[in-house]
């Protein structure tokens, strides 16, 4: 059992599980009932995206390796905050039992909050998919 890390919109794999989209807003243009089916999410979880400034920041400029060491901070700064705390911490015990993927619309990963949630999970425990 273990959580995947995928792009959204990327076809699904054998045992990959439930999808949460771990973004800030739904796919444009597609219907809520099409988001599973066109491979987006089957769950979305907003809590684990970055926060409005911190999405209007990253998506202002693009990412030196300066601008990407303050995003990373800040979005890490957000993902303390004890909700989210919680939260990781939870996703982070089930991964032991049940097999299940976040993601994001992003084409590149490393530069991408999920590579960032990746390494909060492995912090908080989490099982991840290879």
């Amino acid at each position: 059992m273990a959580i995947g890390v995928v792009r959204l919109g990327s076809p699904r794999t054998p045992r990959e599980g439930l999808r949460l989209g771990t973004v800030r807003r739904p796919p444009r243009g597609v219907a809520k009932k099409d988001f599973a089916r066109l491979d987006y999410y089957d769950l979305w979880l907003p809590d684990l995206a970055p926060s409005a400034p911190l999405v209007t920041y990253a998506l202002s400029q693009p990412f030196t390796s300066k601008r990407w060491t303050m995003f990373s901070r800040r979005y890490r700064r957000e993902m303390a905050e004890p909700a989210r705390r919680r939260l990781i911490a939870v996703l982070a015990a089930l991964s032991r039992q049940v097999d299940f993927t976040i993601g994001c619309y992003c084409a590149d990963e490393s530069q991408c909050h999920r590579s960032l949630l990746r390494q909060l999970f492995v912090e908080a425990g989490a099982t991840m998919a290879d």
